[in-house]
């Protein structure tokens, strides 16, 4: 099996350690294997697509707007 080396923080690595039981490995084989089906399933609904580019991106900036706007008046709420 191929072996992959990847950097992380001082804070992250003394928290692994304090927690021996868990198994580091298979949870980062886990999360990157559901990060790529995930990655394949997006790919290929965007294969699909008739949204050009530039109507994609004004619709993505749409959805954000709204959740913005969304998610302020939650919060001025919690004031």
């Amino acid at each position: 099996m191929p072996t992959l080396t990847l950097a992380i923080s001082e804070d992250l690595k003394s928290t692994m350690d304090s927690l021996p039981e868990i198994n580091w490995s298979e949870i980062a084989r886990e999360a990157i294997s559901n990060r790529a089906a995930e990655f394949l399933l997006f790919r290929s609904i965007v294969a699909k697509s008739k949204l050009s580019k530039k109507d994609a991106l004004k619709l993505g900036s749409k959805v954000n707007e709204g959740l913005y706007k969304r998610y302020k008046k939650a919060f001025e709420r919690l004031k």
